[in-house]
């Protein structure tokens, strides 16, 4: 019985790429074998789901399985013969989007799973005769969580790709979303074609007192009441280290100060940097002695007597 990958993959037929890709992921992560150890209906499923996802989410396969259906790897063209040769070689290949920390470690040299994971793929044999057209091999995409800190300096990981060390270096300035492409690191091309490509995505983690807006940086700083209303000199510790900021007279509960140039290095582009946004947090004395109490009422007086003239 020939094979529905748009039931498979539980989409309709008018799906859009978008669609389709986010069916996958979400299979892919429910039936990956490294959830479902020792489960064989879990893992013929996982190899159904990519199946299906080779051929829909690959534009030009995708197209000509909705003209041919189940045979559409026997055709080069409309109104052409079969051909003798599996159009979708390369053997199966897994492919996973899910949690980032099953691949990505703290330290310097992530776990030998991501290893282990590549090493899988690509390895199993599909059937049928092949044919001498070289084809590149399918790309990879993963995905590597960083901190803060880490995009504002740069940082350099170190993974375990079939069996041999691949360094990843990031510049300062990394983003969310931003996509690494280390070319030649996916799976092998079939017939002495090329190896695909390994696309890793960026994630930068929050921050508990850094907030990133575009490339400035955000912060709070506590000022104490006398030096917001007298005004004075005060450190404040950043991303690039410790400042010493003027707080200017009368400073206001939630005045923004700008320090240009001290935001974050905007990624893969020399000498340029956002700038470093202070937003001052006055601290109102909340226990107060009786004198002093009584010495803030007399400057309370001296205002209204202000007032009055």
């Amino acid at each position: 019985m020939a094979k529905d990958y748009y039931s498979i993959l539980g989409v309709k037929k008018q799906a859009t790429d978008e669609e389709i890709k986010k069916a996958f992921r979400k299979l892919a992560v429910k039936y990956h074998p490294d959830k479902n150890a020792g489960n064989k209906e879990a893992e013929e499923k996982f190899k159904e789901i990519n199946e299906a996802y080779e051929v829909l989410g690959d534009p030009e396969k995708r197209k000509k399985y909705d003209q041919y259906g189940a045979n559409w790897n026997q055709f080069n063209g409309a109104g052409q013969g079969p051909h003798q040769y599996d159009d979708a070689g390369g053997g199966q290949y897994y492919q996973y989007e899910g949690d980032p920390s099953q691949f990505f470690g703290q330290g310097e040299d992530f776990s030998n799973i991501f290893g282990e994971f590549f090493n899988r793929s690509g390895a199993g044999a599909s059937g049928g005769k092949r044919g001498s057209r070289k084809r590149k091999g399918q790309d990879y995409q993963s995905e590597m969580t960083i901190s803060l800190e880490e995009a504002f300096h740069g940082t350099a990981r170190v993974v375990t790709l079939h069996e041999q060390k691949v360094r990843i270096t990031l510049k300062p300035g990394a983003y969310s979303g931003l996509m690494i492409r280390l070319a030649g690191k996916g799976a092998p091309g079939a017939n002495g074609g090329q190896a695909g490509d390994l696309y890793i995505t960026i994630q930068v983690l929050p921050h508990a007192v850094y907030r990133r807006e575009g490339d400035h940086i955000r912060q709070t700083v506590q000022v104490d009441l006398f030096t917001a209303v007298l005004g004075g000199e005060q450190e404040v510790h950043t991303l690039s280290g410790t400042l010493k900021i003027k707080i200017p007279t009368g400073t206001q509960n939630g005045k923004l100060l700008r320090i240009r140039g001290k935001g974050m290095p905007v990624y893969n582009t020399q000498d340029q940097t956002g700038d470093l946004l202070l937003e001052m947090q006055v601290l109102i004395p909340e226990q107060l002695t009786p004198e002093q109490q009584k010495l803030f009422r007399q400057l309370q007086a001296t205002f209204i007597e202000t007032g009055k003239n």
